[in-house]
């Protein structure tokens, strides 16, 4: 499968994934806030892998201008159905990844990627990328599924299978020390790494980083 097939998958799966429930929502609220608290009304805020627009309705209002992008264009045309809906000044929708992003953006205060790092297919350029698109010392945070830190039956035999017969998408498979040990040799200062999961056993870490 290629980057191509990886978004046609997201674009057909885009009506049933607006509609899901959070799974822990006390814990995605405590991921915002957390978010909130590192972020300055000034601040200029991308946000990679935003899916249908829920992380940016709700952040976007607290910074001066923020950039939600995501590689499916039926996820975008999603959120942007919802940001017609509820109006935030500053607040842009694109289909783009970090690769594709031209220079013409600009520098960011922030990139945000959550549930998005196990989904890019060269992790060490993808990073690449993010650290140029930051302003000096500016941050990135991120949270993702570590499958390297899960039951080997999901990533070795369920995942496969399920990818076989088209029904997940490419998933790449690292441990939190192994991600962190890649976000720092991208150029990036690990400034904290937490865990915000209010029920369950749940391998996403919360992790800051500061370009250096």
């Amino acid at each position: 499968m290629s980057v191509a097939n990886d978004a046609r998958f997201w674009d057909r799966s885009s009506r049933d994934y607006a509609k899901s429930a959070i799974a822990d929502e006390d814990g995605y609220n405590r991921t915002l806030e957390r978010t909130r608290s590192l972020l300055n009304s000034d601040d200029r805020v991308l946000e990679l892998g935003c899916g249908t627009g829920t992380t940016a309705l709700r952040l976007a209002g607290g910074v001066r201008g923020y950039l939600a992008t995501d590689f499916s264009s039926a996820m975008i045309a999603i959120a942007e159905e919802k940001h017609a809906a509820a109006s935030t000044s500053g607040l842009e929708f694109r289909t783009a990844t970090a690769e594709t992003l031209g220079a013409d953006v600009g520098w960011f205060n922030a990139v945000l990627g959550f549930n998005y790092l196990h989904l890019v297919r060269d992790l060490p350029s993808t990073l690449r990328c993010i650290h140029g698109l930051l302003a000096p010392n500016g941050l990135f945070i991120s949270k993702t599924p570590c499958l390297g830190d899960m039951n080997p039956l999901i990533r070795l035999v369920l995942l496969p299978a399920m990818r076989l017969i088209g029904k997940a998408p490419y998933a790449g498979s690292f441990s939190t020390k192994e991600l962190s040990l890649c976000i720092a040799l991208a150029g990036f200062e690990v400034l904290m790494v937490e865990n915000h999961a209010a029920k369950g056993n749940d391998r996403r870490p919360y992790i800051v980083a500061r370009k250096r």
